[in-house]
């Protein structure tokens, strides 16, 4: 019997997961490369220590926890698996995450054995204000994995180019990639993501990028309790796929330049 591992996007999707008929292993990816420093080498002892010191300062978390959640489950991308299925998202949250694991599996995988799938939808029929597959129930996930797309050379090269320039953080270099792009192969939601990316790595003459500037509007519009912000939010600004703690990073530098009060 082929030997199958499923790479989730988080707890939310393991939990309806786990009610599939579908075999193979399961690891369940907790981090948020959308947020915070990065290196390249994805692979390195350094990479992960600076991840686990900012998770620790911005969320009050410990360094053992994040080992025992983040790092440890990692030890399985080292094992020799047939199949590897990788189940992220459209917004930028999970395909900053992907691209990540694309990294990792590039550097600890011989690409050449496992049958790498990526499982990534952006709606699902009849389902309204699709955020995540943490809505759907273990029927839904089985109709996801039969629409799996495989993963080849050429998905890792255009991977591997998004993530140098992701980690950079080079505004000019990504737009211009960007637009010299045209085609994106089983990666259809890659564009879209680094777009929202890259208007969140530029600033207007307030000093502020697109997701505090959006913020701030929010709240001068009247809506000023923080439930109501992440709700008006999330209306529109889904693409980032941004939980209550990652907006609340905007929001606290918004209280810290005096701009909200909360």
């Amino acid at each position: 019997m082929n030997s199958i591992l499923h790479i989730l996007n988080g707890d939310a999707t393991a939990y309806s997961f786990e009610e599939t008929g579908l075999e193979g292993d399961i690891l369940v990816w907790r981090e948020i490369l959308s947020q915070g420093p990065l290196l390249e080498d994805i692979s390195s002892a350094d990479f992960w220590n600076i991840r686990s010191e900012w998770i620790r300062q911005t969320f009050n978390d410990t360094s053992d926890n994040y080992r025992g959640k983040v790092v440890n489950p990692l030890e399985k991308l080292s094992e020799p698996y047939d199949e590897i299925n990788l189940w992220f998202e459209f917004d930028l949250h999970c395909q900053a995450n992907m691209l990540g694991v694309l990294a990792l599996l590039s550097k600890k995988t011989d690409l050449s054995a496992p049958a790498i799938y990526l499982v990534c939808p952006e709606e699902y029929p009849g389902v309204e204000d699709f955020r995540g597959m943490g809505q759907l129930n273990s029927e839904q996930l089985e109709d996801l994995y039969d629409d799996r797309m495989r993963l080849n050379e050429w998905e890792f090269t255009l991977a591997s180019q998004a993530w140098k320039l992701y980690v950079n953080g080079d505004d000019t270099s990504l737009e211009k990639w960007l637009d010299e792009n045209t085609f994106w192969g089983n990666l259809p939601s890659l564009k879209a993501a680094l777009q929202a990316y890259l208007k969140r790595i530029r600033f207007n003459n307030n000093g502020l990028n697109y997701i505090e500037q959006k913020l701030l509007d929010i709240y001068n519009g009247g809506i000023t309790s923080r439930l109501e912000i992440y709700d008006a939010f999330w209306q529109t600004e889904k693409i980032y796929g941004m939980g209550d703690a990652e907006i609340d990073i905007y929001l606290k530098r918004l209280v810290d330049k005096k701009m909200i009060s909360l």
